[in-house]
């Protein structure tokens, strides 16, 4: 493992393997692992973060690719979203890579990383919404050994990582069935979803899963209306929908996900507290276009 100093006096160990990285960690608690860097290094230049030290994690090879294990592939959390762009990885998990596609401009794509996305946890990560589609989980290193835990559970706080742990891998189900990954962004071209929707068929289990990203601080999953629009679907037959079942499915999953403001109705100054903001009508309507294209495309 490499270690040197900087000018500025912080400390940067470079380890070759994950083991190294955990020790690195224990000999230095306050260093702050980095991979692409691209959200912690732009903290670190606005002044938002001054960590002691850095534990590089570039030069972790076991990280950087993956393999499959029962019916699972298990991914590096050090995949690029380059990576996971190619063809190759998109026959795999074909909504993770449209995500990966679409995490902005070739900079961004060729240094972020999978695992980067997730620890960060900012509310537009694009492949955010995947993982809690899929149900994926991730495997967190550390100097007790490895443990596993739901995606969800650690971007909701339930089950975070604890001192010295390192996200090293993602374990997500392969069901070689449709998936789709749409967002909608401010402006045009590659930039910071305004909001975005994952769906993903899960034929074994006559199932249909859905995530709404960057709408709220984690993605959400609307389970009522997966529930409700999985039941008409011929699972057996042509899997297709009359598209004003599509319709209604965009509007019931938008509706789960920005419901409408409860007002006091004792209160004469609150009577038009029923009434969302035009933005957020806005983005509601977003929500419900992207997840009515979303089951369309999944279906046809």
């Amino acid at each position: 493992m490499s270690t040197y100093a900087r000018q500025t006096g912080r400390t940067v160990m470079l380890p070759a393997s994950l083991d190294e990285a955990v020790a690195a960690l224990a000999a230095m608690p306050t260093a702050v692992p980095v991979a692409g860097g691209t959200d912690l290094m732009a903290a670190v230049n606005s002044g938002l973060l001054r960590p002691a030290g850095l534990v590089g994690l570039g030069r972790i090879s076991e990280i950087r690719g993956w393999q499959y294990a029962d019916g699972h592939a298990l991914l590096g959390a050090g995949l690029t979203h380059a990576r996971m762009g190619r063809p190759d990885f998109a026959a795999l998990i074909p909504a993770l890579a449209a995500a990966a596609r679409a995490a902005g401009p070739p900079q961004i794509r060729n240094a972020g990383t999978l695992g980067g996305n997730i620890a960060s946890a900012a509310p537009t990560g694009d492949a955010l919404p995947v993982l809690a589609a899929l149900e994926a989980s991730v495997v967190l290193t550390g100097p007790n050994g490895s443990r596993e835990v739901p995606v969800s559970h650690l971007l909701t706080g339930m089950d975070p990582l604890r001192p010295g742990e390192l996200l090293a891998f993602v374990r997500a189900p392969l069901l070689h069935a449709p998936q789709v990954f749409l967002k909608a962004t401010a402006r045009t071209g590659p930039g910071r979803a305004m909001a975005s929707v994952a769906l993903v068929l899960d034929p074994a289990r006559r199932g249909v899963r859905c995530a709404v990203g960057a709408v709220a601080p984690m993605p959400l999953r609307p389970l009522e209306a997966e529930q409700w629009v999985a039941s008409l679907i011929d699972w057996d037959g042509a899997r297709t929908l009359d598209p004003r079942v599509c319709t209604a499915f965009g509007d019931y999953v938008a509706m789960a996900c920005i419901p409408d403001p409860v007002g006091d109705p004792a209160d004469p100054a609150g009577q038009d507290a029923g009434a969302l903001p035009p933005a957020v009508a806005h983005l509601r309507r977003t929500v419900a276009a992207l997840a009515r294209r979303a089951l369309g495309r999944a279906l046809s």
